[in-house]
């Protein structure tokens, strides 16, 4: 009930601000030709626009983006995807914003710069207390839950394809975990700046492949989700349920609001802090509009909703969809992407959390600095083995006090005249 409440408000004010800023910044999330130049700054930087871009990325990325869809799509309907595609538009300005406050007020750290919500809430607002509880939210859901979920579902799709023994897969995520995350945030930054465009690609390749060769379905589909997505008549079990799943999957996906992708914005030391705006949004229309439709699609050519499953992650009914497209090849395919998507976000998400962790202790010692990614091995190494029901719903809620702290700040910022 709670989770409810905290959604029902964090969805009115995500859609608010992402209306109030598309009028006030003049339709900004259309201005598709500022977005790409933003990517080509002529600077000498240390961390790239491109690069934060990536990392940002890295983080939307994750099994969200496939198991996320597919949770949204089998207790939902086929209207889920339209209201997804939606809010994605009316999102975008809100990660405009949050990403220019996140260059705008970002500090320097161990010859890195930080920044991001917990850093404008309290240089901004002067609010110091907020901006604690933020950062202790951001490494909750970072390190506490999305790493969980990136570690269950490999292992996940995994064992229920070729029945390996969950506990070894358990000790083989957290060892190859191990070794990335030992290495210095410049190299994490730049094993994400090349690994994250070769995995895109390689998903989309044989995704577009699939729809392509079921294209004849298309008319049929593309109806049914206009209808579902305005099903009035059934209007709890029809308009309601696909417009609530689609706004909250729009959010998952894109991060929009919530204000992580200011963390990645601040990486770069860029001083066009209105580029590090339009280059985050390129982030949001690519995880939303493409590799989340291309995930919807790949399920809804497929029988999914004859399958009956309990405990579900969603990983399951993607498995059952490419399977059903491709064969054994189509599982094959899918465990790699997602063994791919899933370390791109925690990779991502162990920078989120190291990052807010930086912003609590000021001089993060190596000692705690080991610790923590200790914690972090360890929550990998429990997360394969646990219960996926329990994760997403935490996330879900952690999610929604996120984007009420954050766009309750953007919005105090904005009118503050920090643009």
């Amino acid at each position: 009930m709670l989770n409810k409440i905290i959604w029902v408000v964090a969805t009115i004010l995500l859609m608010y601000s992402g209306i109030y800023f598309t009028i006030k910044l003049k339709g900004v999330q259309f201005n598709l030709l500022k977005m790409v130049k933003g990517l080509h700054k002529n600077e000498e930087t240390t961390i790239s626009p491109f690069q934060s871009l990536m990392l940002s990325t890295a983080a939307k990325i994750g099994v969200g983006s496939i198991s996320g869809i597919a949770i949204a799509l089998y207790f939902g309907n086929e209207g889920t995807i339209f209201w997804l595609w939606v809010t994605s538009f009316f999102l975008a300005p809100n990660a405009y914003v949050e990403s220019l406050f996140g260059a705008k007020f970002k500090e320097k750290n161990n010859g890195l710069y930080k920044g991001g919500p917990s850093y404008y809430i309290k240089k901004g607002l002067n609010n110091k207390e907020l901006s604690i509880i933020y950062a202790i939210l951001v490494i909750t859901l970072y390190i506490l839950c999305f790493s969980s979920i990136q570690s269950n579902t490999i292992a996940t799709s995994i064992y229920h394809t070729y029945h390996i023994n969950k506990t070894f897969l358990a000790i083989t995520i957290t060892a190859v975990s191990a070794v990335i995350i030992f290495k210095n945030i410049k190299d994490l930054i730049k094993i994400i700046s090349y690994f994250v465009p070769i995995m895109c690609v390689f998903y989309l390749v044989i995704g577009v492949s699939v729809i392509l060769h079921n294209a004849d379905q298309f008319p049929n589909l593309f109806k049914k989700i206009l209808i579902e997505a305005f099903n009035f008549k059934a209007f709890f079990s029809g308009f309601l349920t696909s417009f609530i799943m689609g706004i909250q999957r729009g959010i998952f996906a894109s991060e929009a609001g919530i204000g992580t992708g200011a963390i990645a914005a601040a990486t770069s030391d860029t001083k066009d802090y209105k580029s590090q705006g339009y280059t985050q949004m390129l982030g949001v229309y690519f995880t939303s509009l493409i590799i989340c439709t291309i995930s919807a699609l790949l399920i809804l050519t497929s029988p999914y909703k004859d399958i009956t499953l309990q405990n579900i992650n969603g990983i399951e009914i993607s498995l059952f969809a490419l399977k059903h497209h491709l064969g054994t090849f189509g599982e094959l395919f899918l465990i790699i992407s997602i063994v791919l998507f899933a370390f791109s976000t925690i990779i991502a998400g162990y920078y989120y959390g190291e990052s807010n962790l930086a912003f609590l202790t000021k001089k993060t010692s190596k000692l705690l600095l080991f610790l923590f990614k200790c914690f972090v091995l360890l929550i990998l190494y429990l997360g394969a083995t646990s219960n996926p029901s329990i994760l997403w719903n935490i996330s879900d809620f952690v999610i929604g006090l996120l984007s009420i702290i954050n766009v309750y700040s953007i919005l105090k910022l904005y009118r503050q005249g920090n643009i």
